[in-house]
């Protein structure tokens, strides 16, 4: 075929070609370690699972389909990942944060790496020009988290990377909240795409992987002896169940769509919430920015419930079908609240300078039936 398959038709075929020795339809779960070798370093192509496993190969494929990307590496995890990234910097370099950042994502740079000769900035990057002021000579790459983690900021990538590129800073997005089908950032401008594919990707809650997808060899190159060195990789059932995930992440992804659209517009007239934040609503800030590089605009809901902590632990408390958890993207509703768990690691003061809230509650809209998960919600809130 010459013309490019679509989304859909990508997700379930790229990667996944029959086993040649059985006619599989399905790749494999390689449970090895080692590979044989015809003689000294003569091999098939895999000579140890650290470096390379036939089933994540698969799944590295996949997701550089689905991104539009010509490398794909997975990690044991989204931190990981993001760990990769921190090592790929270079000694004494820095970069610039988007500010409402995932929590692990804040505390791996702000903990950890700054004490290893990396320095990070946090800021807003909803302006395409105010995080300018915060460039050096040492920059060397920008961190856009878009939508945001938890307050649901939405970044105009291209603006930035327009902005960076002419500055020689590389882009990098993590593109976890929107997933590929929702949001291309490589047609916008990024340079290295970053995945908790524990989050939509895989999509049932039952595995913990992560990705990087780039276009550039030189990149690629260093991200793979690095992923190799430190040793961060995923275990084949892992890498089987995400490739099973990403076959249904269209249709998925249209339906927590669905519902968190009337979930949405349902909670921003319920009298016992303050605000609600989700990029379709056009009293969302960002709004027009999200409809031009988004194709919709995601199951992820935060708002604010009048009464602060004891309403808001009242209503995570009574939920029945939002299950009250950590983490995001299954096909199951969660609820949680960002100010205790997702992002306590950061300090008061900045989740309070962020907006992050005593009463801020984010949920991720699953895909059962719309009436049953508005039942739930308003039985909770009832209390409130």
């Amino acid at each position: 075929m010459s013309r490019r398959q679509h989304f859909e038709t990508r997700a379930i075929h790229a990667g996944n070609r029959p086993d040649p020795s059985t006619g599989a339809v399905n790749v494999p779960v390689y449970l090895t370690s080692t590979y044989a070798q015809s003689a000294p370093g003569v091999h098939q192509g895999y000579d140890y699972s650290r470096v390379n496993n036939p089933t994540r190969a698969a799944l590295e494929e996949n997701l550089a389909a689905l991104e539009g990307a010509a490398h794909g590496i997975c990690f044991a995890s989204g931190c990981a990942a993001t760990a990769a990234i921190a090592h790929w910097m270079r000694p004494g370099a820095h970069m610039v944060v988007c500010d409402d950042v995932y929590g692990g994502t804040w505390r791996l740079f702000e903990r950890i790496f700054s004490e290893a000769n990396r320095t990070f900035t946090f800021t807003d990057l909803t302006d395409p020009d105010a995080w300018l002021a915060h460039v050096r000579p040492e920059t060397q790459a920008i961190w856009i988290e878009t939508p945001t983690n938890p307050l649901l900021k939405v970044v105009d990538i291209a603006a930035i990377a327009e902005r960076a590129h002419e500055r020689g800073l590389t882009v990098i997005v993590d593109n976890t909240f929107a997933s590929p089908y929702l949001q291309q950032p490589f047609a916008l401008g990024a340079d290295i795409i970053l995945h908790s594919c524990t989050k939509y990707l895989g999509g049932h809650s039952d595995v913990i992987l992560g990705a990087l997808l780039t276009n550039d060899d030189a990149i690629a190159e260093r991200l793979r002896f690095i992923h190799k060195s430190t040793g961060g990789v995923p275990g084949p059932l892992d890498c089987y169940l995400v490739l099973r995930g990403t076959k249904t992440l269209a249709l998925r992804m249209r339906q927590h769509c669905a519902n968190a659209r009337v979930l949405a517009h349902w909670l921003e007239k319920h009298p016992k919430v303050e605000r609600v934040i989700w990029p379709g609503l056009e009293s969302h800030p960002q709004h027009a920015i999200a409809a031009r590089q988004m194709i919709d605009f995601g199951g992820m809901i935060s708002f604010v419930v009048k009464g602060g902590l004891p309403a808001a632990t009242h209503v995570l408390s009574s939920c029945q079908l939002f299950t009250l958890a950590e983490s995001l993207g299954g096909v199951e509703s969660l609820i949680e609240h960002p100010a205790i768990m997702t992002h306590a690691s950061l300090p008061a003061e900045a989740r309070k300078a962020l907006g992050i809230d005593d009463g801020l509650i984010r949920i991720s809209v699953g895909v059962e039936h719309i009436d049953d998960l508005i039942q739930d919600l308003e039985h909770a809130l009832h209390g409130a």
